[in-house]
């Protein structure tokens, strides 16, 4: 994992803390959420099976912690783990340091979207926990906003950032995974995508009274502190 700029101080946990304290605070809350719930597993406090999304236990049962757990157990702490973190981190935060600097509510938004959007497709895939999704969701809105950032992936070819999400759904493919998971995150970034900075511009254009379809709403401006940044 990626520690730059996590500080110069000779001792480690001071380094690795200044590091995690200096995580943009969604991104850190949704990280730490996702750590806490795999240590808890790991340690037997948790179990798995009480994580994963079923559609009869939430709706049926009364089970709606569901709703949020599948968006955080990534699997056991595994290398696999590690790379799903790393991805999560490194994302979740350019997207929160970068587009969505000083826009937290809109960021919240975004990851909103994303879970009601993927709730509703989950029922009709075979897929039980979604924030691998999610995680693909950030990595492709990224890439949009960035499209003349160069990337190398295993340094054997370089190519432009929006084709990240397509470069890891072939590399699964050619690992005989299921490409589901990676298909959903496109689908999702892609529609978030279009309906945040797409189609504002087609409907300023066309003279549309709805310009904004995701603009948050007061309430959440209020939580997320940018309410006053709003009313200007």
């Amino acid at each position: 994992m990626d520690f730059a700029g996590a500080g110069g101080g000779m001792d480690g946990g001071f380094d690795l803390m200044s590091w995690y304290m200096g995580i943009p605070v969604v991104s850190r809350l949704y990280f730490t959420g996702a750590f806490l719930t795999t240590a808890g597993c790991a340690l037997d406090i948790i179990s798995p099976f009480s994580l994963y999304f079923n559609w009869d236990l939430i709706f049926f049962q009364g089970q709606i912690w569901r709703l949020l757990t599948t968006y955080l157990f990534f699997g056991m702490f595994s290398i696999d783990f590690m790379f799903h973190m790393y991805f999560l981190v490194r994302y979740c935060r350019m997207l929160e340091e970068g587009d969505f600097r000083g826009r937290t509510a809109h960021f919240v938004m975004m990851i909103m979207f994303g879970v009601i959007f993927m709730t509703a497709v989950a029922p009709f895939v075979s897929v039980h926990f979604l924030g691998s999704s999610l995680t693909f969701m950030m990595t492709y809105v990224w890439g949009r906003r960035n499209e003349d950032m160069r990337m190398a992936f295993l340094g054997i070819f370089t190519f432009n950032a929006p084709y990240l999400p397509w470069v890891m759904l072939t590399f699964s493919l050619l690992l005989g995974n299921s490409i589901t998971i990676d298909a959903i995150g496109i689908l999702v970034g892609h529609t978030y995508y279009f309906l945040e900075y797409v189609y504002p511009k087609v409907a300023e254009i066309r003279g549309w009274k709805r310009k904004r379809i995701l603009e948050p709403p007061r309430i959440l401006h209020w939580i997320c502190g940018t309410y006053h940044e709003h009313q200007d």
